[in-house]
């Protein structure tokens, strides 16, 4: 499978030598992905520590606005992430700690999903002070290690 994935993303030697040659092109990137990961966990977190409780004071529905804003950082991170992928994907690929990483992400997904199928409707009829459902509290639960797990790994790939 890994080889799989280093020759699809050597099939892209103009980004990659783009980004191996320009030397701005990695720190941009770079900051592009502090950036959309700050977006993402600042917006997803917000919504997520107020599913397990915090600031009740607020509506989910009104904290759910900022999905937007996590969905622009999600981007970011793609973007900025595929940069890197493609400028190495012989370091990046079959390394677990990336493995382990997109694992996370995937994982993210699969919650986020679950979270509009079956918790969403339940959890836009609370009101301020009201407790959000069990379920919609495990799954913000879920989240928010998925994407401290994220973070770790993205930190940690460097050592691996």
């Amino acid at each position: 499978m890994e080889d799989f994935f280093i020759r699809f993303f050597t099939e892209f030697p103009v980004l990659g030598s783009f980004t191996n040659s320009n030397s701005l092109a990695w720190p941009i990137s770079e900051v592009f992905h502090f950036l959309g990961l700050t977006l993402l966990v600042g917006a997803i977190g917000v919504l997520d520590l107020r599913m397990l409780g915090l600031a009740k004071g607020l509506t989910p529905a009104s904290v759910h606005r900022l999905v937007p804003i996590g969905i622009i950082g999600f981007t970011f991170n793609v973007l900025s992430g595929l940069m890197f992928v493609v400028a190495s994907p012989t370091t990046f690929i079959p390394n677990p700690v990336f493995q382990l990483k997109m694992l996370f992400i995937l994982l993210a997904g699969i919650n986020v999903v679950f979270f509009y199928i079956a918790m969403f409707k339940k959890t836009e009829a609370v009101p301020a002070g009201g407790d959000a459902p069990v379920g919609a509290k495990v799954v913000a639960g879920v989240s928010i290690c998925l994407w401290i797990g994220v973070i770790i790994t993205g930190r940690f790939m460097a050592w691996f």
